[in-house]
């Protein structure tokens, strides 16, 4: 089924791409976002070091005399697994922002459209939606649990 679009809809929307083509006309690499930018490279680079020491400096699994040990050990490799697991979701997250830094749309809300605030893309660079929209999203998902 096929809904028509209402001319002020029309209108708000192209005048809402024409924002976002304003914020993103600047360069990825100087510009407003440029603090930014050095702050998710320099971020990308931490996280990929630790992970290449992680794989070099790997502990083998041990064989603890006491079950106690082996225990305390176990739990100390899962907590070691689940922080890599988000250390890899950040990871992909920044290549994302840096992704879309290169391509213009930095700074730009999916959802409205609108430019997100220069001191929230600071606080959380890798962000895809404005404060709004990501209230709105939480408050979507708890109605949903």
């Amino acid at each position: 089924m096929k809904v028509r679009q209402s001319t002020k809809s029309v209108e708000r929307s192209a005048s809402k791409s024409g924002a976002a083509r304003k914020a993103a006309a600047g360069s990825p690499t100087g510009g407003k976002y440029s603090a930014i930018l050095r702050d998710l490279q320099q971020q990308r680079a931490a996280i990929l070091e630790e992970a290449g020491e992680g794989l070099t400096k790997r502990d083998g699994q041990e064989a603890f005399p006491d079950v106690s040990d082996q225990a305390s050990a176990e739990v100390d490799q899962n907590f070691t697994m689940r922080i890599r697991e988000r250390e890899q979701k950040l990871l992909k997250k920044i290549d994302e922002a840096l992704d879309r830094l290169r391509s213009r749309t930095y700074g730009i809300c999916e959802r409205c459209e609108e430019e997100i605030p220069y001191q929230r893309l600071k606080a959380r660079p890798v962000t895809t939606l404005c404060i709004a929209c990501k209230t709105l999203q939480e408050q979507e998902e708890k109605i949903r649990r």
